[in-house]
């Protein structure tokens, strides 16, 4: 349960990241969700998207390593 809790909230912080930085980048605005509560700088947006999918890889290997203990 925590390996895909960790999975999920790194997959989400992830998928925020990069979608801050390439609306910054291909666009005139910012896109996804955070930008709706402030303003941050491009470099957390990049901060986030490896962050993010970092504990998302992690959960999801972490999730498969237990499943393969179980067996």
């Amino acid at each position: 349960m925590k390996n895909e809790l960790l999975a999920i909230i790194g997959w989400v912080v992830g998928i925020q990241g990069v979608l801050g930085f390439a609306g910054r980048t291909w666009s005139d605005g910012d896109w996804g969700l955070l930008h709706l509560w402030f303003t941050p700088p491009t470099a957390l947006y990049i901060a986030m998207a490896i962050l993010g999918l970092s504990l998302g890889i992690a959960g999801d290997l972490a999730r498969k390593k237990a499943k393969a203990n179980r067996r």
